[in-house]
């Protein structure tokens, strides 16, 4: 299936293809905590996902280890995705960003980022 998403002002809009989405991730870190996103369960490879305007409007955060990319929009505080360093382009989409979802009714599993080593 193919998907589209953005962030609130739509500064940042992108799509991308996977199978269709049911289930997603619910990850415990102290900035996924904070950020209470409803991540996408696969990463999503860079021959499937697309920037489609918005770079300009993008900037990144790295917390502790440093190996995590989390792009924000500067207008508008957002945090549509995320790649890492060691596999950077395979994303990880915040699913309260696809307007075609309802994410907080999708069936969810915990990650364990805050004790992940």
């Amino acid at each position: 299936m193919k998907y589209r998403g953005s962030c609130h002002c739509q500064a940042v809009q992108f799509e991308f293809e996977c199978e269709a989405i049911d289930s997603a991730i619910l990850c415990n870190c102290s900035i996924c905590i904070r950020k209470n996103a409803i991540m996408s369960d696969v990463y999503i490879g860079p021959k499937f996902f697309k920037l489609l305007t918005g770079a300009h409007a993008l900037s990144v955060y790295h917390w502790g280890d440093k190996d995590v990319n989390h792009y924000f929009c500067k207008n508008c505080g957002i945090y549509p995705f995320h790649d890492t360093t060691y596999e950077p382009d395979k994303y990880r989409v915040n699913l309260g960003c696809i307007d075609t979802l309802e994410s907080r009714e999708l069936q969810t599993k915990e990650f364990d980022g805050k004790n992940e080593l």
